[in-house]
């Protein structure tokens, strides 16, 4: 599935939204195998941090002026968030870019490969938890619900996934359905 998923993402032309009164930022977005299955990472976030607080979100934040580009951002957050080193993440590509509504965010979203068995390390200040999800629950159709919203005066689609007790939803939950869909077509391909 991941040399699928590298593939299909190479071949897509990736949307950039240049706004220069949003922040610019980004996540990574961490696919491992365990047990057999696919996993994505996913973090709870403190309610200490400065915006979305206690919103399930990837592990990421905003571009600082000493990272090198909005892929060292990611890293950087996985690796002060989760204890997710760089040199451990293999990037397999890039979704869209995607805007928060009402924090003013720009978000790149990387999406990687990670090894597992991992030694994650919760950094209790912007990280509450971890939280595992099978890409499998994610994909079932009736894990999710949809709602219309506006942004900058455009109606879009939100999304809420539904895992255990938690909701993933706001521009994780947008950036997700967009990973979700290419998944989806690959996993199609693949057969039972």
């Amino acid at each position: 599935m991941e040399q699928k998923l590298r593939q299909a993402l190479s071949q897509r032309q990736k949307l950039h939204i240049s706004d220069p009164h949003r922040v610019p930022s980004a996540v990574l977005i961490a696919i491992y195998r365990k047990q057999g299955e696919p996993y994505i990472l996913f973090i709870q976030r403190t309610d200490r941090v400065k915006d979305h607080k206690g919103q399930i979100s990837f592990p990421g934040g905003a571009y600082e002026e000493e990272d090198e580009s909005l892929l060292q951002t990611a890293l950087r957050e996985a690796a002060e968030e989760v204890g997710l080193m760089a040199e451990d993440v293999q990037v397999l590509g890039e979704l869209d870019d995607f805007r928060t509504i009402g924090s003013g965010y720009m978000i790149s979203p990387f999406i990687a490969r990670i090894p597992c068995p991992y030694q994650f390390k919760v950094d209790g200040w912007e990280t509450e938890e971890i939280i595992e999800v099978p890409i499998s629950v994610l994909l079932d159709k009736s894990n999710v619900r949809r709602s219309k919203d506006f942004l900058e005066g455009e109606e879009i689609d939100q999304y809420y996934y539904h895992y255990q007790d938690k909701v993933i939803w706001g521009a994780t939950a947008r950036i997700l359905k967009q990973l979700l869909d290419i998944l989806a077509d690959i996993l199609s391909d693949e057969g039972p």
